[in-house]
């Protein structure tokens, strides 16, 4: 096994992000949500007034340093 110092360990951490590549599963009907989803999937309901429930996800991705991000959409996609 190769033992990496501490350097490497850093020097990982900051590539990590940028190599990676989220996906981000936004395909779902929300049936409790009843009249909020019956024109749009789940993750386009907005939120707070402001927000949809898939900014947070996308938010995060962004605050991570995650740039690459692919979403994955089923329920009334177009």
């Amino acid at each position: 096994m190769v033992s990496l110092e501490k350097n490497d360990h850093l020097m990982l951490a900051r590539q990590l992000p940028l190599k990676s590549v989220a996906l981000i599963l936004a395909g779902g009907r929300g049936t409790r949500l009843k009249d909020l989803t019956n024109k749009r999937a789940k993750p386009a309901v907005h939120f707070g007034g402001k927000f949809r429930i898939i900014d947070f996800a996308l938010s995060n991705c962004i605050n991570s340093g995650i740039r690459r991000m692919g979403v994955i959409t089923q329920y009334q996609s177009h």
